[in-house]
Formats: structure tokens, sequence, C-alpha cells
């Protein structure tokens, strides 16, 4: 077993509080990051002292507190920015998460550009928020949804995804990691495609941020968001990326306060970029909350994280491959350390209970992706979902838990 050498995992674990408490009396085993990650302390610290001693109003005030505040709340949005290597400050826009994200981009969009007949391109593993607001859209205007297949791998179909490119499709939305399989997507070659036939692409990254480095300029994505929650930050708070020419020509998914240029009852006009798309009072403390999430993981780095977590899956799926009756789906050369499986014929959801029971917490059902499900033929799975703070003690006791539920229903 390799073990990655610039990773203080004990240092990291202590950063967590929540790791480190104990349920039925044992050490919790947290293995359901997929769904929200942990928060590290200097997270929790941040949120307490902005509510105690920084809570005001951005934007709006002309007092101290007004004005510290609104300078923090910027000061993320350039961390943001420079997060994704996007090119523009004001190509971020703050948002409630990543569900949020993909309904601004699918009700604006949708109201600029799609017309009578055009399609939209998702794929077969997308969650369903990359599925029902553009089917709501597609009704809304009459326009017709495509979907690119994947094999039982877990890995879409590239050359089916061309022979549904054609002159009436007028998006690609994609999920960047699957969350149910794992699966990291080839996004640039599936950007390219799009782009050398004139189509805008949105890349869902909320299962890839927390993993890998993301350079929204070097994918050329056109559109790009995720949420806080996923990323070690604030519940409440996502990012919407998008290159500026689309975001100046969109009109705003929201109206409202702080988002006008001016308002008269016969007209409104919009504020400039960022502001047009951030109506009414922004999450403010959950923005900085996030920057500051990000801080932690640039100073910890991408690339240790993501060398770390390749090493648990490597353990993981050896672990995992030797229990006789556990079928892991999702089985894509390049996939995040996420595992979903069924253990023999055990229902999932008494497996993660008779889990919950050891300590170890894991997600059961379909996560979200009945379509992706409806592929293998089956109702959903058990996923457990690492993170760079989780270790392979844990893996080993997780699989020793996995082995005593097989002989509780043998």
């Amino acid at each position: 077993m390799k073990i990655n050498n610039h990773l203080d995992i004990t240092k990291i674990r202590n950063d967590f509080p929540a790791l480190n408490q104990k349920i039925y009396g044992k050490h919790l085993v947290y293995f359901d990051n997929a769904a929200t990650t942990q928060k590290p302390k200097i997270v929790i610290d941040t949120i307490n002292k902005l509510q105690s001693e920084h809570n005001s109003n951005v934007h709006r005030g002309v007092h101290y507190l007004s004005d510290q505040m609104t300078q923090m709340y910027e000061s993320a949005r350039k961390k943001v920015q420079d997060f994704l290597n996007a090119q523009y400050v004001h190509e971020i826009i703050f948002t409630k998460g990543t569900t949020d994200s993909i309904n601004a981009v699918a009700f604006s969009f949708g109201e600029a550009y799609i017309k009578e007949g055009d399609e939209i391109i998702v794929s077969e593993m997308e969650h369903h928020s990359n599925i029902v607001p553009w089917q709501i859209m597609t009704k809304r205007k009459d326009a017709k949804l495509r979907v690119i297949p994947f094999d039982d791998n877990g890995e879409l179909l590239l050359e089916e995804y061309k022979k549904l490119i054609n002159s009436k499709t007028k998006l690609v939305a994609i999920v960047h990691v699957s969350n149910s399989l794992g699966t990291i997507n080839p996004v640039k070659e599936i950007i390219d495609i799009a782009h050398k036939n004139n189509i805008p692409v949105l890349i869902d990254g909320t299962q890839a941020v927390q993993h890998e480095k993301i350079d929204v300029q070097d994918i050329d994505c056109d559109f790009y968001c995720f949420s806080g929650h996923k990323i070690y930050g604030p519940t409440g708070i996502g990012i919407l990326y998008g290159k500026e020419r689309w975001l100046k020509e969109m009109p705003p998914y929201q109206s409202g306060g702080d988002m006008i240029d001016r308002v008269t009852f016969e007209k409104t006009t919009f504020a400039e970029l960022p502001a047009k798309f951030e109506a009414g009072t922004p999450n403010y403390i959950g923005a900085v909350g996030l920057g500051i999430a990000l801080d932690y993981l640039t100073n910890i780095g991408l690339n240790n994280i993501q060398n770390y977590e390749k090493e648990l899956l490597e353990y993981g799926a050896n672990k995992l491959k030797e229990i006789d009756g556990l079928k892991i789906y999702g089985m894509a050369k390049n996939k995040t350390c996420l595992f979903s499986f069924l253990l023999n014929n055990i229902p999932p959801y008494d497996t993660g209970i008779i889990l919950d029971k050891m300590s170890i917490a894991v997600r059961t059902g379909h996560h979200c992706t009945q379509p992706l499900w409806d592929h293998y033929k089956v109702e959903g799975s058990v996923r457990a979902s690492l993170a760079f703070y989780n270790t392979f003690e844990e893996i080993d006791y997780f699989c020793e838990a996995l082995k005593k539920v097989q002989k509780m229903f043998s």
C-alpha cells in the first residue's frame, strides 16, 4: 500500500470537529461526502465571527460594517475567480447552489436562445438537477431533450454523442463527475466537439471541484457550477461561472433589489455584471465562508488531495473486490474515490441502516440519478464516497462491517 507523504492526515482530521466524535459508542466513519462534506474549524469559526461581529447587508450601506462586509463579499468572489481561473471576476455569480445555478441558465439561456424544435443534449448519468430544469425549459419552449448513453463501465459513449449533434442543437449540459458512479467525464473533449459545431457547454462541477484543480479557461466551458457545501464550505451558497459574452446577453433569472440600474413604473434597466444575476440580499456570510474553504483547500494543495484520494480509491477498490457477492457499479478508468455497490441480494437501505449502527455513514437509494439506475435495471445502490480526510484504516473497518452485514443476512 502506497502512502501519500504530502498530507498529514492526522492534522487534517483534527481540523474537522465533526470527524472527532463517536456515534453509538464508536468513532464516526464518514463516507457520505458526495452528499455533503464536513466543514473545517476555520470555516465554522469564520461564520460565527461574521454573525457575531461583522453582520451587515452588502452594497447598500455607507457605514463601517456594511463597507467591511461588502469588501469581504467581493474578496470572496475574487477567490472563486482565482480558484477556477476565470478570465474576469464579474463572470462569477453567487447562487444558492448548483441546482440554482443550472435553473438560472436553463431559464435565462432558454429565454434568449431556445426556440421551438431546438435541442438540448444531456447525458444518461446526470443528476436530476441537470435533467429536470432542461425538461421544464424544453416543455415551455416546445424544444427537445437528447441523451448521451454510457456503457456498463460508466463511461460516456462519445461516438453516440457526436451523432446527436445537429443544426438544432443549442446547448450541451454535462456532469463533470458522476455523483453515483464517480466517473470523471472527458469534459475538455466534450466541449471541443461541441465548440467545433458552435454549441456552448454547461458543466455541472459539483462532484469535481473538491477532487481536482479546475481551470475553466483551459477546458473552455461556457458555464461551470458547483455548491459550497460539497467543497467543505457552508450550505446555501453556490457558484455559477459564465463567459462574459453569454451573461451579458442573457436576461436575469430573478428580479428585485440590487440587480437594477434604474427603476420607473414605465421601465427598468438592469445593473452590470455580476449584480444583474444576484437579485435581493445575497448569502454574503456563506460567500465569505466559501472563500475561506477555498483558501483551506488551496493551502493543502489540490494536487496533493487528488494524489491521496487516488491511493484511497485503489486501496478501497481492491478491498471491496475481495468480498464475495459484492457488485460495484461504475468501473470507469478515470474516476473519483466513490464506490456504488450492491451486497448480495440485500436491499441497500437495510445495508445502510446496519452500517449506521456500526458508526459508518453511507448513502443509500438512487442518489437523485434514477435514469442512471434504470440503465443497470436496479433501483439504486449503497454509495460510499470518500474525501481526503478519510483513511485506509476506515476502509478496512468498512469492509469488515460489510462482511458482518452479509453474515446477518446469510
